[in-house]
């Protein structure tokens, strides 16, 4: 028999027959600005809706959790208290793109008989909730309900997942252009991982996100019934699993349960969030995801150095001009060590190759590692190892204390593909168990961030994107996705999308290559993510020799902070462009970028202090449209009432470093 997904059909059935007659009880909200109105009926069911501004965002919208044993909590609610808080106050940020986050809500408790509950918090940006529990030993949920339901068919940015047949969700890269379709045409054999990006209309756009996802599983989207909302769906329980996929390194389930998770009885579950846009430009600069984390829980955290990392896989080592043979050996990254010190570059990564994929404890007879680590370490460069998520999972206990001792700066940890609740909550512990031996974490091959990056900041590096590597082997359109990825997958938070690429083609001259690949768009595209895109662990992908020959380029790309005090969403509108500037002590950095369609923007740059300022920028030069490589250099003075005309060539970008004259 096929293990099928946890649906809601079942709960749906159970909730008809067991609706009682009790009388409701309601519940209105409102953010600090009063502009968001979140309403919570108690009683038969459990529902919630939102306003913006008069406007129905979200219509009624059910939400439970069903238990094995056959409860249904949010069914036949009987509620005995409920309270209101209000809190205001700032969130000090780690490694993040600001130091301080503005932390308003006001926050509904409803306590139910039952020995549950559920929060909801209003914030000027939208609404979240979530369930808790208060029972002793240990809880299993079948599956929770969550509705999200919209009014009419309103347009949506959706991210298929690539492996979801007959019913069951088997592996996923967590990689996927975004779909762009009404809701009533989301495809019934699919699923949508998150998050997920939907046009209610009026400018106004709503983000579906969820965070705190810990001991858990992730939450996808299929379609509701209404074919005006979606409804959560979730990955049943893994009882068996082996190894098998690519290059047999993925650890697939092979017998699941008919729930979704096990775990204790006592626990806050997830938080299922919108947020609410009035102009898209604000989806650049937004906190949920940060404001709904559990906090830190590594106490000393001095010795988590986010920054830059020259990295090897991408750019297939092929560098040249040298007396050796390039490849995975220690001369080679010796080499990229050399280059990363010149460049103040803190970190190299050695990717798949220096060890077994499934044992790393048994290295390549080509690497000494011992002597990379210990060459780093006189360069003041720190070395970063490639594993699996099975070989991790399988020997951190031994191996994060023996590769930290011998000088290991982190690990890149890949092929993950799954979001059960092992999954789950595997990253967390590997995560503990890494700070514990002052290890950076760097997830690959792994679904969204919801908030792991807080709990545990030494996790400076999240993939679950469609990244620059796709492009070694894709022909898909790079530029529009490069430009809705930030209003959307970007709000989960960090995005290592690994950019960097110095050999740049227009359009009609792309192809992919395995060995020596191209990006699409230009050049100053290219040099634009570094601001753009977040991610304290950022890859410069290409490789050391073709940096060395485009030193202009790469001077500008090192001098970019990889986490902010500060950040100013300037202009967007999703798919189409995004402008942003983003300030580290008293220097300001500003990226734009476009689609296919060159286009000519008006920044403002009054987020500037008083005074003048020198701004470096690279921009699109004029022959751009044929040679995507071309750009302009030029410095020139800027105040804060400077108001600049930027024209973006097809697929292209603007970039500066701004610093205040003395």
């Amino acid at each position: 028999m096929k293990n099928k997904l946890i649906g809601i059909t079942a709960m749906l059935l159970l909730s008809f027959t067991t609706i009682s007659a009790q009388k409701n009880k309601s519940f209105e909200i409102k953010s600090f600005d009063s502009k968001i109105t979140l309403d919570v009926e108690a009683g038969g069911k459990l529902q919630w809706s939102v306003k913006y501004n008069g406007q129905q965002i979200i219509a009624p919208s059910s939400i439970s959790l069903q238990l094995e044993n056959g409860e249904v909590l949010g069914d036949n609610v009987k509620v005995l208290s409920s309270k209101i808080d209000k809190t205001d106050n700032v969130i000090s940020a780690i490694n993040y793109k600001k130091s301080n986050i503005p932390d308003q809500c006001n926050q509904l408790t409803i306590n139910n008989k039952g020995d549950y509950g559920v929060i909801f918090r209003v914030y000027n940006d939208g609404v979240a909730y979530r369930f808790f529990t208060k029972r002793k030993g240990e809880l299993i949920v079948k599956n929770e309900e969550a509705n999200f339901n919209f009014t009419t068919d309103d347009k949506t940015f959706v991210p298929y997942m690539w492996d979801y047949r007959d019913g069951e969700i088997f592996n996923s890269s967590f990689e996927a252009l975004y779909k762009e379709i009404n809701i009533s045409k989301f495809a019934s054999d699919s699923l949508a991982f998150l998050p997920v990006l939907v046009d209610v209309g009026d400018n106004k756009k709503v983000v579906i996100l969820e965070a705190d996802l810990e001991d858990y599983p992730g939450m996808y989207l299929n379609i509701n019934q209404t074919h005006k909302g979606f409804m959560g769906v979730y990955a049943p329980y893994p009882l068996e699993s082996k190894l098998g996929g690519y290059n047999g390194i993925n650890y697939i389930p092979i017998k699941r349960a008919d729930y979704i998770a096990k775990t204790v009885g006592t626990r806050n579950f997830p938080w299922r969030a919108i947020v609410i846009s009035q102009e898209d430009k604000e989806l650049l600069n937004n906190d949920m995801v940060q404001k709904l984390a559990s906090p830190s829980r590594i106490g000393d955290i001095t010795w988590i150095k986010p920054g830059q990392v020259s990295w090897d896989w991408w750019n297939d080592m092929n560098i040249s001009h040298v007396d050796f043979k390039a490849g995975m050996n220690t001369q080679t990254y010796k080499y990229y060590i050399d280059f990363a010190a010149v460049n103040k570059i803190p970190y190299i990564i050695i990717d798949a190759g220096w060890s077994k994929a499934l044992d790393l404890t048994k290295t390549s007879p080509e690497i000494n590692l011992q002597e990379i680590l210990d060459y780093g370490k006189q360069k003041n460069v720190g070395v970063i190892l490639w594993a699996t998520w099975y070989a991790v999972t399988q020997q951190m206990d031994n191996v994060f204390p023996l590769y930290s001792k011998m000088g290991v700066k982190g690990f890149k940890i890949d092929f993950v593909d799954r979001d059960d609740q092992i999954a789950v909550a595997s990253l967390y512990t590997i995560a503990k168990k890494a700070a514990e031996s002052h290890l950076l974490v760097d997830y690959h091959g792994v679904f969204k961030p919801t908030g792991l990056q807080k709990t545990f900041p030494n996790v400076i590096g999240f993939e679950g994107v469609k990244g620059l590597e796709n492009y070694k082997w894709a022909i898909e359109d790079q530029p529009r996705y490069v430009v809705s990825i930030p209003f959307i997958r970007m709000m989960a938070g960090q995005m290592d999308y690994t950019p960097g690429a110095m050999r740049n083609s227009n359009k009609a001259s792309f192809r992919p290559i395995n060995s020596n690949p191209m990006s699409q768009g230009t050049r100053c595209q290219q040099l634009a993510m570094y601001v753009v895109f977040e991610a304290p662990l950022q890859m410069l992908s290409d490789n050391p020799t073709i940096y060395m020959k485009e030193q202009e380029c790469t001077d500008f790309i090192t001098k970019v902070p990889t986490t902010f005090d500060e950040t100013v969403a300037l202009d967007g509108k999703v798919g189409e462009y995004a402008a942003l500037a983003r300030r580290k002590g008293d220097t300001w950095y500003v990226g734009a970028m476009t689609n296919w369609n060159s286009r000519d923007l008006t920044l403002d740059f009054s987020f500037l202090g008083k005074g003048d300022y020198q701004a470096v920028v690279f921009k699109d030069g004029i022959n751009a449209d044929r040679d995507a490589t071309d750009y302009k250099k030029e410095v020139i003075k800027i105040s804060q009432s400077s108001k600049l005309n930027v024209h973006l060539a097809p697929g292209g970008g603007w970039a500066a470093r701004i610093e205040k004259l003395k």
